[in-house]
């Protein structure tokens, strides 16, 4: 089921705007389609279309290589006064992460998060360094919809 994008939002305000709908239970990430859903059970709330890293193949290795995490996480902070407008944090990295990056003798990274874009990159094909970046305005429905401990999946 498709809810139409002013559904369960309150209003334009320098405030993100307040959600009364269904509980987003799991947040889908597809990397190579570069599309991202909103799921409450088993019903579709929202699809966005994001940035990437300068990196985007591949599952996040060390820190600085571009890549964003592949596998299921949760959202583990929000930050309303991000740098990038409005941002989620992913739990990465995850102990199976922190532990690839020993044996290879690399530092895993971290700070990943979903955020806004900055208006001098607006435009620009994968930006971040491994975050997903959306429209300040998708930002706003995002941040007001995602809760901390929502789980996240990102998929090749």
């Amino acid at each position: 089921m498709m809810v139409g994008a002013a559904a369960g939002l309150a209003g334009c305000s320098a405030e993100p705007p307040q959600y009364t709908g269904p509980e987003v239970t799991r947040v889908q990430v597809f990397k190579e389609q570069r599309t991202m859903h909103l799921i409450s059970d088993r019903n579709l709330l929202r699809t966005y279309k994001f940035e990437l890293g300068f990196s985007p193949a591949g599952h996040k290795e060390q820190e600085g290589d571009g890549r964003t995490p592949e596998g299921a996480y949760r959202i583990d902070r929000r930050n309303p006064n991000s740098q990038y407008y409005l941002s989620l944090g992913i739990s990465y990295p995850n102990a199976d992460d922190i532990a690839a990056a020993r044996a290879r003798g690399v530092s895993p990274g971290g700070d990943i998060f979903i955020h806004g874009t900055p208006q001098v990159v607006f435009g620009k094909r994968d930006w971040t360094w491994g975050c997903i970046a959306v429209q300040n305005q998708e930002m706003d429905e995002i941040f007001a919809m995602v809760q901390t401990g929502t789980p996240i999946y990102i998929y090749a």
